[in-house]
């Protein structure tokens, strides 16, 4: 039998930092751990492209910091917020209470970052299938026992594994092995660009709140920019068949974008994603389990994708690395043996998950975000805040009354 039909420990579907980085984590461990992914890297993919500290603190875990560094970006201090009325705080990473990894965050572009963790994978013994999608799921009563792949040739063939880890993003078909995909509200849409020449950018990402979505400016090194906006499906319908220019013109209504960027310095097409606030039913199944954002997505706007992505991964490599080396497991881990990773995610998350849910929904209310905004500002609390959305400041140090009163009273 050849290797391709073989059982394998780990079969991960997709390729992202998420399935990246636990194929890097289950192959060192001396798991046979098999990556595929539809795409050829290195490829573009729509993200803010946002690291935080904490981010590279997981990249360095992970043995690949000093190839991302060598590979460009930009450096960056922390978030400045402008709220639609004009209020702005900045929050710098090396203010905000707990010392940070590092001072500082990073930008870079995803089509470096993820094709550095993709030949992670393979140096750490993972094999990678590039050009390979997933057309089902292999069940056999209620346990998930592998997947059905269609390579480049579009054969369609057939592998088992012990388990199969979904990473296989916003739209998740892996997913749906798990029950319903559930999609709340906001129901928002990112249109993304890389831009040369963005005028007055500094070395902060700014975040600039409108009273219907937000925009996000993010330095690439280089002279380049991450310039995304995100708006409601309702707004997003009407930029069918002309995304760029929709981007452009949401751009230049808003006051301290206005100006800064032109449709001739695009270098990259606009890129468009979304509805957002997407959540899978479970995501624990015999033989199964999900991680990044197939298992959920909330909304981009803390811009910390990567860092639960690469977080995620962490949690369930380990809770799959112990199900596989406890003795008597049948050809597949069962849901008991991996329902740890469904309360890890909870205790790790669970926190964040407020945070951002808070931030998204008080943009409906213009007035009281400008006048959070103001106040965060003003008390020296804007730092505690990024380092919370930056994943290395404890969610309580936000979900108090004492925190919450100061921010609106």
């Amino acid at each position: 039998m050849s290797r391709a039909a073989a059982e394998w420990d780990v079969l991960v579907a997709g390729a992202g930092p998420a399935g990246s980085a636990t194929a890097i984590r289950l192959a060192r461990a001396g798991l046979r751990t098999l990556l595929v992914d539809r795409a050829t890297f290195p490829r573009e993919k729509i993200c803010s492209e946002y690291m935080s500290p904490e981010t590279l603190r997981h990249l360095a875990l992970l043995g690949v910091l000093p190839e991302l560094e060598r590979a460009g970006g930009a450096e960056l201090r922390g978030t400045t917020v402008v709220a639609p009325r004009g209020s702005r705080l900045t929050g710098l990473f090396a203010r905000a209470g707990p010392a940070p990894f590092r001072d500082m965050g990073r930008s870079l572009p995803r089509r470096l970052l993820d094709h550095i963790l993709v030949e992670e994978a393979r140096r750490a013994g993972a094999e990678v299938w590039e050009r390979t999608a997933v057309v089902g799921v292999v069940e056999a009563g209620r346990q998930v026992q592998g997947c059905v792949l269609r390579r480049a040739d579009r054969r369609d063939q057939e592998l088992r594994a012990r388990v199969t880890v979904g990473a296989d993003g916003l739209r998740s078909r892996l997913s749906r092995a798990l029950g319903p995909r559930r999609y709340g509200l906001p129901r928002r849409y990112a249109f993304v660009a890389h831009v040369a020449g963005v005028e007055g950018l500094g070395d902060t990402t700014e975040m600039h709140v409108m009273t219907d979505g937000y925009a996000g400016l993010n330095p690439l090194g280089g002279g380049l920019a991450n310039v995304a906006v995100v708006v409601p499906e309702e707004r997003a319908v009407t930029a069918r068949g002309r995304p760029a220019h929709f981007w452009h013109e949401a751009l230049e209504a808003i006051p301290g974008v206005r100006g800064r960027v032109s449709l001739r310095d695009l270098v990259r097409e606009v890129l468009v994603s979304g509805p957002f606030a997407a959540q899978s039913t479970r995501v624990v199944r015999d033989g199964m389990l999900l991680v990044g954002d197939a298992a959920d997505f909330f909304d981009p706007f803390t811009g910390e994708g990567i860092c639960a992505a690469l977080r995620g991964a962490e949690l369930a490599a380990g809770q799959i690395e112990e199900a596989l080396a406890r003795p008597g497991g049948g050809p597949v881990a069962a849901a008991a043996r991996l329902r740890g990773y469904a309360s890890a995610r909870r205790r790790a998350f669970l926190g964040k998950w407020i945070v951002e849910r808070m931030i998204g929904y008080a943009m409906y209310a213009p007035w009281l975000f400008d006048r959070a905004v103001a106040r965060l500002e003003r008390r020296g609390l804007s730092h505690t805040l990024i380092g919370v959305t930056g994943d290395y400041v404890p969610a309580s140090a936000v979900l108090n009354p004492s925190f919450l009163m100061k921010m609106v009273m």
